[in-house]
């Protein structure tokens, strides 16, 4: 056999033990299931910039009787996002300035979390669109997880926008499998249990927590300098031995993340590879696994010369169309079109790898943030992107 069909091979082989798991996952969350939360509930929600969106985040929870207050950190927005949160009835926190070493998105939580007076909170994103029985749901699990993560549908504005989503979430698929709740930390060896804990996937979009034990924790300071944060703060917490779940709550969270196709290949495309949670050995072998197994059988296809493997590789891609349905609001013919995206989504994903972006809602961050954490001689201050670079100065905490 030649090197490269061994390649594939044994990327197939992989791809397929993971999307196996998918016949034991659990059903996804829904309302109803659990009963009120026995405590009170503080949803967390930062903002920057968030004024043509976060109403529909916080008029449902505003709404819903298992929570308890709801919190909006104003990260320094220039435009109404303070008003409109205030008008509807949130409790508005205005977001200190941010402090060298930290990114913007921790500094917010680290904020909002500690204004919080209930003693479970939960976290959501301002593009969010929760649903009356998510906060219930997600804290009836804290008596078993200490972090508790959800995965919503998504909302997708166009075929295009869908079929590039869509493409994208295939490549999370077969490198870490579907949603599901994993715990690292048991009875293993200490290698089995870190590479476990390498493999661990949160979606920093929903989360939930005791506000007691992740003030203990410390957790948003300790990844303070993280550019793909969720991700960064489930593994740190796991290695400290919280045990944590990423459960499916599509019935009960929607998300409407992006505005179009460009801006899904531009926002969400820039931290798909989790470079700066990723080892180099591992995420090499990422990017060989999504090359190999989605992005070489349509390039096959196209050439006219597919293998027998290649065949089976389409075949188990259609399969997984089939299964995304229900991760999309109202799935279209853009996620049966997916797959051909496939070449260009490896495109990204090598890309987002290799040329990791550092500017995010107008800021810009140095060499020591995310990936290249610890290898130069201390983090840059954070700065507005455009902006030259102020001095140097020493970390925050």
């Amino acid at each position: 056999m030649r090197p490269l069909t061994v390649l594939q091979a044994a990327a197939a082989a992989v791809v397929a033990a993971r999307l196996a798991r998918g016949r034991r996952r659990p059903a996804p969350l829904r309302p109803g299931l659990s009963g009120p939360p026995p405590e009170r509930v503080s949803v967390v929600v930062p903002a920057r910039d968030e004024e043509s969106r976060i109403g529909e985040c916080l008029a449902p929870l505003l709404s819903d009787p298992a929570v308890g207050e709801v919190i909006v950190v104003d990260d320094e927005s220039r435009d109404g996002t303070a008003r409109l949160a205030e008008r509807l009835g949130a409790t508005v926190v205005t977001g200190a300035p941010l402090p060298d070493g930290w990114v913007g998105k921790q500094w917010a939580l680290h904020q909002g979390v500690q204004a919080a007076k209930g003693p479970i909170v939960v976290l959501l994103d301002a593009d969010t669109r929760p649903k009356e029985g998510l906060c219930a749901e997600l804290a009836a699990l804290l008596g078993s997880h200490d972090l508790v993560s959800a995965g919503p549908r998504f909302i997708c504005g166009g075929a295009l926008e869908q079929a590039l989503h869509a493409s994208l979430l295939a490549t999370l698929v077969y490198r870490f499998g579907p949603i599901g709740p994993s715990s690292p930390i048991g009875p293993r060896g200490p290698v089995r249990r870190e590479a476990a804990v390498e493999r661990l996937l949160v979606n920093g979009q929903c989360m939930a927590f005791r506000k007691a034990r992740m003030a203990e924790a410390d957790g948003f300071a300790r990844v303070r300098h993280h550019l793909t944060d969720d991700v960064a703060l489930g593994r740190l917490l796991a290695r400290d031995g919280w045990r944590v779940a990423f459960v499916d709550a599509g019935p009960l969270l929607e998300v409407d993340m992006h505005t179009s196709a460009a801006s899904v290949w531009r926002e969400w495309g820039r931290s798909i590879a989790l470079r700066d949670v990723t080892p180099a050995g591992r995420l090499a072998g990422d990017l060989a696994v999504v090359w190999l197994t989605a992005a070489l059988p349509v390039l096959r296809l196209a050439a006219g010369r597919p293998t027998p493997l290649d065949l089976g590789l389409l075949a188990q891609r259609l399969l997984l169309v089939a299964a995304l349905r229900d991760s999309y609001v109202q799935p279209g013919p853009g996620l049966a079109a997916s797959p051909l995206l496939d070449v260009a989504t490896a495109v990204r994903l090598t890309w987002s790898a290799l040329l990791p972006a550092r500017s995010w809602r107008g800021r810009a961050y140095g060499r020591a943030y995310g990936p290249d954490h610890g290898r130069g001689r201390g983090p840059a201050a954070v700065r507005p992107a455009g902006r030259p670079a102020p001095p140097v100065r020493s970390a925050a905490r």
